[in-house]
């Protein structure tokens, strides 16, 4: 290893315990590597001992929106561009191997080099507290669902006359009929024993209806001051503009224009060229999430928007299929709320079009 005293680069391979640290000169040839603990003492350490080695230019950080996140605030929070990275390809790692030291070099030498550009979330807003309630309400969500089909097929094998009694009943009335079952304390009858699973469940789905119902109504209030300009699209509320925005992340000037935030969300085509062949194909990646979000945008434009429903008219007589004209108007939403996440200067958008 060589010491280098003119500018550095860092890279981090990161782990829930520990992060291994780096550092490579202007040219790429690797200094040193050490590893330090994942608490406020080890991020401190950590930044030090790169600065120990030259002129810090900025540090590529593997997992930022996981293992890595405490460490690129704090980072950040000291002036250190921080560079996001992606975990070396299959085919890098069967070439070169894997382990910690190899990790942080590829990390380093991906920011310096420019293979790796983007700015993570900073993940210290509004916005970061709306991802968090979403995570918790989500997992609610599948909760209940799960107790729903569980309760639901213990009463196809639960006794007839049970059966009889609340088959026709809908899920609500089904629920509260079951939290009021009377099942008696003899469990080894198999008929009591149904009846008391049933209680259980409905209870346990009461009571994650009134968490999500809470969850509803905190995100609702978040929702509205972080963004009411995207709260009052139509066809946005707060679930689907909760979406978008944690997509967008507390610092959506990261995205360098529309397109970006559209490749983000899936609904950019792909280019698939070839020879004289010259197509597009469906983006399946990117925030798949986000995809749906804009997705229930557009299905509610359809029913309701008098301008969605000519232009679908017009775009079927040109033939369009209707998979096809939803791909296009999801593009043109995720324009429309990009520019409500990054207002646009008028002056600069009329220059950009006299140009």
């Amino acid at each position: 290893m060589t010491n280098s005293p003119g500018p550095v680069t860092g890279g981090v391979d990161t782990h829930g315990e520990t992060h291994h640290a780096g550092v490579i000169d202007q040219v790429g040839r690797e200094v040193a590597d050490a590893e330090f603990p994942t608490t406020p003492a080890g991020y401190r350490a950590l930044l030090a001992w790169l600065r120990t080695h030259g002129q810090l230019e900025g540090v590529g950080v593997e997992g930022t929106g996981a293992y890595g996140a405490a460490l690129g605030r704090y980072l950040r929070s000291q002036g250190v561009v921080v560079v996001e990275v992606d975990r070396p390809d299959r085919k890098t790692r069967r070439t070169k191997g894997k382990s910690d030291p190899i990790d942080a070099y590829a990390a380093a030498r991906a920011a310096l080099s420019g293979q790796a550009s983007g700015t993570p979330k900073t993940r210290d807003g509004k916005v970061e507290a709306i991802r968090v309630l979403r995570n918790a309400r989500g997992s609610a969500v599948k909760a209940r669902t799960q107790a729903i089909n569980q309760l639901k097929g213990l009463l196809v094998t639960g006794p007839a006359e049970l059966r009889e009694q609340l088959r026709r009943l809908e899920s609500a009335a089904l629920v509260e009929a079951c939290a009021q079952l009377s099942p008696g304390t003899d469990l080894t009858d198999p008929a009591a024993a149904v009846q008391t699973a049933l209680r259980r469940l409905a209870t346990r789905i009461q009571t994650l209806n009134a968490e999500i119902a809470e969850a509803d109504r905190e995100l609702a209030q978040l929702v509205s001051a972080a963004a009411p300009r995207l709260v009052a699209l139509m066809g946005v509320g707060p679930e689907v503009a909760g979406q978008l925005l944690v997509t967008g992340g507390d610092n959506p000037d990261r995205l360098r224009s529309e397109a970006a935030f559209a490749h983000l969300c899936g609904v950019a085509p792909i280019p698939a060229s070839s020879g004289r062949t010259d197509r597009h194909r469906l983006n399946r990646g990117g925030d798949r999430a986000a995809n749906s979000s804009l997705y229930t945008v557009v299905l509610c434009r359809l029913r309701h928007d008098p301008a969605t429903r000519a232009y679908a008219q017009r775009r079927t007589k040109q033939g369009l299929s209707k998979p096809e004209i939803i791909r296009c108007l999801k593009r043109y939403v995720a324009r429309e709320v990009y520019r409500t996440l990054i207002p646009t200067d008028p002056v600069k958008d009329n220059l950009a079009r006299a140009a």
